[in-house]
């Protein structure tokens, strides 16, 4: 049964442009199940749609001698000389696992340029659809891409099957004043996604066993796909190095440091923090000023795009109340918050020399902006501490965070 997410609105709305979908993502964050989804839904509209995955090695063999060759096994578009505004006369080609082509972005620049608006393709890539030895950007302007991430807190309690547990947050996010007389569920609730994450299958299962055994096999087959399309020479390395920033999340990434406790070289750390952005993993923030003398500017912090995987990568599963780390936990969720609630926005920290730190800074300048401190208990907040801030970016509003807030902070479940 197809549970909705939150993204399948925008790819539906996009089916009638031009341009080409690509939906891509992580590995195992239902791709494919999305792909099938609309695949359905436009075939009840009688369009002329067919399905097809690169995972056939036939199919895959004949595309990588000469793109028309897709057509041996889909119906070949009508004339492209001949002029049609009809979108039930277009031909809508579906293909999963777009990636495994020998040059995706060349095989569909070519159907593109070919076709023109009598085909529309509407394509699932991984991780490896952008790593740098498979991806070229020649579909600039003909493409628009779609990033499905692994389930969100409102659609993990979907997934759960509490629709009213999703509209309580729904209306928790929308009043500020407003107190849900089931909070206790949404926590309890909350809880469990801070700790298995995000991932679909993990979220399906009831039993927290058998979440564990599907974050482990995540963790150990699905990353060692992506060693292995990335061309990684040592496996063991890039498995200490992943759970080595598991444990920094939240953390500033110094190379340099980062080599001494590896043993492992700048130039392949460096190519290990790509392929681990561009296979969704992780994701480095910025240093957000303005003054360069006294505010701090080289170095990135990082980030888990899951929660889950982040925790699975340090054998890390035991419930909420237990760790040690909720700090990092709250805050790696709020990042992923402000990334939902704000995509088209850099999200930023800011810290200066004396090492005074704002957790998230997501501004388009100086001028006007927000401003969050993720706190675990609204008790720990010291006012002063963030009048240096609030003195050299008056426009910027900076809120609290807290998992236990007090007085005017924002809960951070409902944020």
């Amino acid at each position: 049964m197809f549970k909705p997410r939150e993204l399948y609105p925008e790819i539906s709305a996009h089916l009638e442009k031009q341009s080409y979908s690509i939906i891509t993502g992580a590995r195992q964050v239902g791709k494919t199940m999305l792909l099938r989804r609309l695949y359905q839904d436009l075939k009840t509209r009688n369009y002329r749609i067919f399905y097809i995955t690169f995972e056939d090695l036939d199919v895959l063999s004949q595309i990588n001698t000469h793109p028309e060759h897709i057509f041996r096994f889909a119906p070949r578009p009508p004339d492209p000389l001949e002029s049609s505004d009809k979108l039930h006369e277009r031909l809508f080609l579906f293909i999963d696992e777009v990636q495994y082509a020998a040059d995706p972005a060349g095989f569909l620049k070519y159907l593109y340029d070919t076709y023109l608006h009598h085909l529309k393709i509407v394509a699932t890539g991984s991780s490896a659809f952008y790593l740098d030895s498979k991806f070229r950007d020649s579909l600039a302007g003909r493409k628009k891409i779609f990033h499905l991430k692994t389930l969100s807190f409102a659609e993990f309690l979907q997934f759960n099957d509490r629709d009213d547990l999703y509209e309580e947050l729904r209306i928790a996010r929308s009043r500020r004043d407003y107190i849900s007389l089931k909070r206790a569920a949404l926590n309890e609730h909350f809880e469990e996604y801070l700790v298995y994450g995000g991932y679909p299958a993990v979220a399906l299962e009831n039993n927290k066993q058998d979440k564990q055994d599907i974050l482990i096999e995540l963790r150990n087959a699905f990353i060692k796909r992506d060693i292995d399309e990335a061309d990684i020479q040592n496996e063991t390395y890039f498995y200490q190095f992943m759970s080595l920033l598991a444990a920094q999340t939240g953390n500033l990434v110094n190379k340099n440091e980062l080599a001494n406790t590896t043993g492992i070289n700048r130039k392949t750390l460096g190519k290990y923090l790509i392929t681990l952005q561009k296979c969704f993993y992780i994701a480095l923030i910025n240093p957000f000023y303005k003054n360069i003398r006294k505010e701090l500017k080289k170095m990135p912090k990082v980030y888990f795009l899951d929660n889950g995987m982040r925790n699975v990568l340090l054998n890390q599963l035991s419930p909420f109340s237990y760790r040690p780390d909720k700090g990092q936990l709250l805050e790696n969720y709020v990042y992923n918050r402000l990334i939902e609630k704000f995509p088209h926005l850099p999200v930023k920290y800011w810290r200066t020399a004396d090492e005074t730190e704002i957790d998230f800074i997501v501004a388009d300048g100086f001028l006007y902006g927000y401003a969050y401190e993720v706190k675990q208990s609204g008790k720990n907040v010291k006012p002063g501490s963030y009048k240096n801030f609030q003195k050299n970016y008056p426009g910027i509003d900076l809120k609290i965070i807290a998992y236990n807030p007090k007085g005017s902070q924002i809960p951070i479940m409902t944020f």
